[in-house]
């Protein structure tokens, strides 16, 4: 379980890093149009293990214990404006914890850093480019949550600024439904319990960060830098 960055390099990431220290394959769930996507990122994932996030998918994953990886904000987490880096936008998202529960199925949060990091957003989302955006998005059939910020990279490019990644994975918490509760109740207790374990874990690594003096992604210094717990 993780949150996503406007580097969207996550999806990529976690799973790689899984496998080198692991061995194990971590399947992310993407987008219902992941076989629309353009090349080379559609291969890419495809080669990383992804596969469409549908709950028959998932519940088919969760049954032979194979590792998800799931991004409960989706794509309105990508596009953040300014002031909502390294924030988790779940609002109403709460499949991923009615899965789990209905399927015993433990929950790990992933916490990343420095995604968010790779652009500036130089608007607020309620500014007069945030409402404009949102309402443009709407009018063209999207999802005004789904609007994008005024974004800058390296310079006034959108060449992505390089950024060291900071990844952290929290203790798995366990779903299994305690005798008793109401199922909707227990859903709601573990979703409240992902978010405050992922944004805690994410406080956590921005202290980290803050006090590495090698953040910098300087080559010479890598054998140097923090390495998270």
């Amino acid at each position: 379980m993780g949150n996503h960055s406007q580097a969207g390099v996550e999806g990529f990431l976690i799973p790689y890093v899984v496998r080198r220290e692991l061995g194990n394959l971590v399947r992310p769930l993407t987008d219902r149009g992941f076989g629309k996507m353009p090349f080379p990122v559609a291969d890419l994932m495809a080669a990383f293990g992804a596969t469409v996030g549908a709950p028959d998918s998932a519940r088919e994953l969760m049954r032979h214990n194979q590792p998800i990886l799931v991004f409960p904000g989706g794509g309105r987490e990508i596009a953040k404006f300014k002031g909502e880096q390294n924030t988790l936008r779940w609002e109403g998202r709460a499949g991923f914890a009615r899965l789990s529960v209905e399927n015993d199925y433990p929950i790990v949060p992933a916490a990343l850093i420095g995604g968010d990091d790779v652009y500036t957003s130089l608007t607020r989302r309620d500014g007069l480019w945030g409402r404009f955006s949102q309402g443009l998005a709407e009018k063209l059939g999207g999802k005004p949550d789904m609007a994008m910020p005024l974004l800058r990279g390296i310079g006034p490019t959108l060449i992505p600024r390089p950024q060291r990644m900071y990844l952290r994975f929290a203790p798995p918490i366990d779903t299994t439904k305690p005798a008793g509760i109401d199922e909707q109740d227990w859903v709601a207790t573990i979703r409240e319990e992902t978010k405050k374990t992922l944004e805690r874990t994410l406080d956590e690594l921005l202290a980290i960060r803050a006090e590495d003096p090698y953040r910098e992604l300087n080559p010479l210094a890598w054998h140097r830098a923090t390495q998270p717990a």
